[in-house]
């Protein structure tokens, strides 16, 4: 966070951003910590940069992250990793989705998938469950009744039109 706020301070806004884009590759159990030091050091304002870099991170290491932060007790930030994650081809947000269900984090898998739910159309959506219906669709489900009735309905109809069943 000292070489951070050295970096900042002096105009040298490129070589902070790398720093940042570094940290993002720490193991996942340390972003809860650097994330204290950012904001013990007054750089509150790098926590969504260094959040948007973890999020562009590998599946399984978005779904580490996501679960070291809530782990941790930094839901808020949890959350925000998830939905910045939906930004990546939706085959990807459902690898996510399944690799925080097998770190037993099913209510994190759901908040990533109402994310999809709210950023995407209904019928991208429902090609997230494609690699894995069984897991993923009742899943997108209640992430829809989660956003809102009319969500829902629609989602229920994208996976109607296109030959689910549930």
């Amino acid at each position: 966070a000292t070489r951070l706020a050295r970096l900042r301070a002096t105009g040298r806004g490129g070589e902070a951003h790398a720093l940042l884009c570094a940290a993002a590759h720490a193991h996942p159990s340390e972003l809860p910590r650097l994330i204290e030091e950012l904001e013990s050091a007054g750089l509150a304002a790098e926590v969504p940069t260094l959040l948007w870099e973890v999020a562009c991170l590998p599946p399984p290491r978005l779904a580490a992250a996501a679960d070291a932060l809530t782990a941790a007790g930094r839901t808020a930030e949890s959350v925000r990793l998830l939905r910045q994650g939906v930004a990546r081809p939706v085959g990807e947000v459902a690898h996510t989705a399944l690799a925080l269900l097998g770190a037993g984090r099913p209510a994190e898998a759901r908040e990533l998938f109402a994310a999809l739910v709210r950023a995407r159309t209904p019928e991208e959506a429902v090609e997230a469950t494609a690699s894995a219906p069984g897991e993923l669709v009742p899943l997108l489900l209640e992430a829809a009744a989660d956003v809102s009735p009319y969500r829902h309905r629609d989602i229920s109809h994208a996976l109607r039109a296109g030959g689910a069943s549930f």
